[in-house]
């Protein structure tokens, strides 16, 4: 059996972490995985606890935070596995979960990256995720199937080309990323495993999702309230994600649509909801993309080393 090597990015959440590794004891063969925790500049260093707990793990701590990419990027390069599982610390596997993934990518070679089904942990009965669809390259849009759906196994034992993977699970081959390269880091937060999705493609690689296995993740059913930093964080990478991978009509399509439209209704929003805190965040998310044209379409193709 292929070795594994999960990978998983700590920020500031021990508890959660811990819990994801009592899942993996309970459910997935120690003797195919190894599993590398990546510490993002948490304020406590909690690789002794994670240790003691799974004494085999392989703890890496960075003291800067270098958001998602950053974090999963520095695991993958100490990666020893043929097999790359990349999934969110607050999440919980299920039985035999690593197995069913790799069954999926031996059949089909063509297959670069596979998410499985996602449920919410709080309630396990509610579809988090089950593929998505193409981009709208105009709006910069698209949707997540399954989104919101009661699971009855509509989607146990579907095994199908999507558009984009989810960064909460993604399992890819270690050959592969040697050859098209690491996840982009410039993203920090948001688009950039949709991003790295495109890269996959670009190299002639399918974006799978099964049915046939399914994580829970915790992540709040509820959007939450917003802040500063997902304001800032989604508005740059929406446009980065466009010019960085639009050919240029779209591009220019997307610059009339998003300053036309989108960033006008986003402002209204925002006054209505009293929040006008945070549009000086969209426009500093616009003076990004200005300022940083030329380095940040250069970015994030750097090879494993």
């Amino acid at each position: 059996m292929a070795i594994t090597s999960i990978v998983t990015v700590n920020y500031n959440q021990p508890e959660a972490t811990l819990a994801l590794l009592a899942s993996i004891k309970l459910n997935l063969n120690l003797e195919n995985l190894e599993v590398i925790i990546v510490d993002n500049g948490s304020l406590i260093d909690s690789g002794a606890s994670f240790k003691a707990f799974l004494p085999q793990t392989i703890y890496i701590r960075s003291e800067a935070n270098l958001g998602f990419a950053g974090g999963n990027n520095l695991g993958i390069k100490v990666a020893s596995g043929e097999y790359i599982l990349m999934v969110n610390n607050d999440t919980e596997v299920v039985k035999g979960m690593t197995d069913v993934l790799i069954k999926e990518m031996e059949a089909n070679p063509e297959i670069g990256i596979v998410t499985p089904l996602i449920l919410y942990f709080d309630q396990p009965d509610t579809i988090q995720y089950a593929g998505y669809t193409p981009m709208n390259y105009t709006t910069c849009r698209n949707k997540t199937e399954g989104l919101m759906e009661k699971n009855t196994g509509q989607y146990m034992g579907m095994s199908n080309e999507t558009a984009f993977c989810h960064g909460a699970a993604m399992m890819c081959r270690k050959a592969d990323i040697m050859a098209i390269g690491l996840m982009p880091e410039m993203y920090f937060l948001y688009y950039e495993e949709l991003d790295w999705c495109e890269m996959f493609k670009k190299a002639g690689k399918k974006i799978w999702f099964t049915g046939k296995t399914h994580i829970f993740h915790k992540e709040s059913i509820s959007v939450g309230r917003e802040s500063a930093l997902k304001t800032y964080f989604v508005t740059r990478n929406r446009i980065l994600f466009i010019r960085r991978n639009a050919n240029l009509f779209n591009q220019i399509a997307f610059a009339f649509y998003f300053t036309g439209i989108a960033i006008p209704k986003q402002m209204i929003i925002y006054i209505l909801k009293k929040r006008t805190d945070l549009i000086p965040y969209l426009r500093r998310a616009l003076t990004w993309n200005i300022t940083q044209a030329k380095d940040s379409l250069n970015l994030g193709f750097n090879r494993v080393a």
